[in-house]
């Protein structure tokens, strides 16, 4: 991104100042809080997982989503038999 002119700086001070995002904090009503799916769910995995499963969705032209829920649903078949 170009640097901004003096001008341009304050006139987005003056915009950010007039125009102040609201931040409730209460966890309901924010953007993510607003616009996720019901099925959306937060996991942490360590480094080793999160690079493993980047390289098999990127080699399966997929995501890391898809290939957790695949070993999910293997394992899930091999111990309903």
């Amino acid at each position: 991104m170009a640097d901004l002119t003096d001008e341009e700086y304050d006139a987005l001070d003056e915009y950010w100042t007039a125009y102040t995002p609201n931040l409730s904090g209460d966890g309901r009503s924010g953007f993510f809080a607003k616009h996720a799916k019901n099925s959306d769910h937060l996991v942490l995995v360590d480094d080793l997982t999160a690079g493993w499963l980047r390289v098999k969705a990127a080699a399966a032209h997929t995501t890391p989503e898809a290939i957790i829920g695949d070993l999910v649903r293997k394992e899930i078949a091999a111990t309903s038999v």
